[in-house]
């Protein structure tokens, strides 16, 4: 069963390949995605790996947390479940509030 890893504190320069290979000497790599800012589409240091085998993902985690990669020691960890209702992004803030301005007549 694959497993997706969780994989943070990533130089802005890092990309997809850089992270396939990286992971890729570990175990078979299904998919890589780094996250990247909508409007700049610059890196925002974290992404995502998933890997075929939850052996591989296990040895990936051991191996890799704590590596420098380009003067960064990143953090590698089995990813957690999205969190319900998109997100939660608003989730704990108070208020509500004006509605931007501008007010329908």
């Amino acid at each position: 069963m694959p497993k997706k890893l969780y994989v943070g504190n990533l130089p802005f320069s890092v990309t997809k390949d850089t992270l396939e290979k990286l992971f890729s000497e570990k175990g078979m790599v299904l998919s890589v995605n780094v996250i990247t800012d909508s409007v700049s589409g610059r890196s925002k240091g974290f992404g995502f790996v998933e890997m075929e085998k939850n052996e591989d993902a296990d040895k990936a985690i051991r191996e890799l947390n704590g590596t420098e990669v380009e003067g960064r020691a990143i953090v590698v960890n089995e990813a957690r479940p999205p969190r319900e209702g998109g997100g939660g992004r608003r989730e704990g803030r108070g208020g509500g509030g004006g509605g931007g301005g501008f007010r329908r007549r």
